[in-house]
């Protein structure tokens, strides 16, 4: 699984180097260093949505600030993993 997360100067400015930070914690911490792969993007015109983050296959866009990226990583990630 690839997680992208939007690294342009809005998201940025926005905190997306904390949400990749803990999002690559939280794979460590989980075992999932094999599993889930992080990359980064540059703007995908969404700046007014916060950290602008996607999983590869899924065509949702789905917001994520510091402080809600360990519940984005329980809600979206690890349910994907386990099924």
């Amino acid at each position: 699984m690839t997680v992208t997360i939007c690294i342009g100067s809005s998201c940025h400015l926005k905190g997306s180097r904390d949400v990749v930070a803990r999002l690559q914690s939280l794979i460590s911490e989980n075992g999932l260093d094999s599993q889930v792969q992080l990359s980064g993007s540059f703007c995908n015109g969404r700046c007014d949505q916060g950290v602008v983050v996607t999983i590869e296959g899924d065509d949702q866009i789905y917001s994520v600030l510091p402080e809600t990226t360990e519940m984005f990583f329980q809600n979206e990630i690890l349910p994907r993993l386990a099924g």
